[in-house]
């Protein structure tokens, strides 16, 4: 597959031909929301084997073949350029797909008081792609029992295409993470054991193989005791044949302050769990500042971090499905309106501008206008910032990436995965 940015005055028409694919190649696989009115720096991944390179200014066939992890020898052949002959600027060169490696994706699953006929779909459609089906969340009451949050057709859709069911456990109170009720789970041995009983009796009925603990804004001082409380949660869940799973936030160091940092130890999650989800996105968030999600050089400093901590395959990257609309000029208080990489391009397109690509934080976005006269900025996620991640995740030898979260439409990544990986089923 090839990514594709639009230029000025390009029709799908010229970009089909230049690829020697058709228009309705390009419009099925890309679920393209405005076929008729591309955007200037919108991307689209072309449905081909292999990829296309334009020679530039400077290039060989060695810098070409280091740049794609081809030999300069197997590029000559395949083009049927001789060895000796320079090339010319502007030439158009095959490259031959590169062996794919066999990665686990995760995709949370959000069901918001009811589980709406779109949002089953968007786990049907997101299942293949997937190792893991988490459905968020179960929340823990402060005397060890379970809210449950509704499955629906989860079960069904998790056993159809081989994801592991993944029973995601919360301290969350009144929609809000909560140190208070993680002080009770983590220090009253009777909650503990009435929380682990009813987690076993749970997964047996509903069929979860994995037993996730998203456990966040605990006090520092609990630390230790949430060290413990997961040594004896995966003693219990062994017995049972199932994998134990924690979600962390993004640190860059062991001694990071903050309520949502220091009780999450690394070092000790990496010694206990099987597998662990590193949440690597909201630097740009709701009620911030307009910037990227997940900006690759802060998530970088993350994981480079973490694997000094933690073996590099029992790490999952965390990666959002969605971007934000900010208005402009940013006031505290204000709240950013969520996006899919879809509506963004949308966006793009009702209000004719063009979107930009910052390479720095390797994302896409763009400003406009609105009809109240207000201005506005969007930063998403397309093919380009997503290739940067799993090209991270190639480079650190990581487990693989999870989502948060399914909902929001951005075929492109499910298209990059087919490219990149083979996924695991387990």
């Amino acid at each position: 597959m090839q990514i594709h940015v639009v230029l000025p005055g390009q029709s799908l028409f010229g970009i089909a031909q230049a690829y020697n694919t058709t228009v309705n190649d390009l419009v099925e696989a890309n679920e393209i929301p405005n076929p008729n009115r591309l955007v200037v720096g919108q991307t689209l991944v072309i449905p081909i084997i292999g990829s296309f390179y334009w020679v530039q200014p400077g290039d060989s066939l060695w810098t070409i073949g280091q740049k794609f992890g081809v030999s300069y020898q197997q590029l000559a052949e395949i083009n049927r350029i001789p060895l000796i002959r320079p090339l010319q600027v502007g030439t158009r060169l095959y490259i031959p797909p590169t062996p794919k490696t066999m990665r686990e994706f995760n995709g949370y699953i959000e069901p918001r008081g009811t589980v709406t006929p779109t949002l089953e779909n968007y786990a049907r459609e997101a299942a293949p792609y997937l190792t893991y089906l988490a459905p968020f969340s179960y929340e823990v009451l402060r005397d060890g029992n379970l809210r449950e949050p509704p499955l629906n057709q989860f079960p069904q859709i998790a056993a159809m295409n081989r994801n592991v069911l993944m029973m995601v456990i919360t301290n969350k109170e009144d929609d809000q993470f909560s140190d208070e009720l993680g002080k009770v789970i983590l220090n009253d041995i009777q909650v503990q054991e009435k929380l682990l009983n009813n987690i076993v009796a749970t997964a047996k009925k509903q069929g979860f193989r994995d037993i996730h603990f998203d456990f966040e804004y605990l006090r520092p001082e609990d630390r230790q005791a949430y060290n413990n409380f997961l040594r004896k949660a995966k003693a219990r869940f062994a017995k049972e044949g199932w994998l134990l799973s924690t979600a962390l936030a993004p640190k860059t160091s062991a001694d990071q302050k903050g309520k949502w940092y220091e009780a999450h130890d690394y070092r000790a999650h990496g010694e206990i769990v099987d597998f662990v989800v590193i949440m690597t996105y909201e630097w740009g968030y709701s009620g911030g500042p307009p910037m990227a999600v997940s900006p690759i050089g802060p998530v970088r400093k993350v994981l480079e971090y973490a694997v000094t901590e933690i073996p590099s395959q029992k790490i999952f990257m965390g990666q959002n499905l969605y971007g934000y609309d900010w208005t402009l000029p940013y006031k505290e208080g204000n709240v950013a309106k969520a996006v899919s990489p879809q509506q963004a391009i949308q966006l793009a397109a009702q209000n004719n501008v063009p979107i930009q690509y910052d390479f720095r934080s390797e994302a896409p976005f763009f400003d406009y206008t609105d009809e109240n006269g207000n201005n506005h900025r969007v930063w998403f996620e397309d093919a380009r910032s997503i290739q940067a991640k799993f090209n991270l995740i190639k480079e650190l030898n990581l487990r693989g990436m999870s989502y948060w979260k399914l909902g929001l439409s951005f075929p492109q990544n499910w298209l990059l995965i087919q490219e990149n990986f083979i996924v695991q089923k387990n």
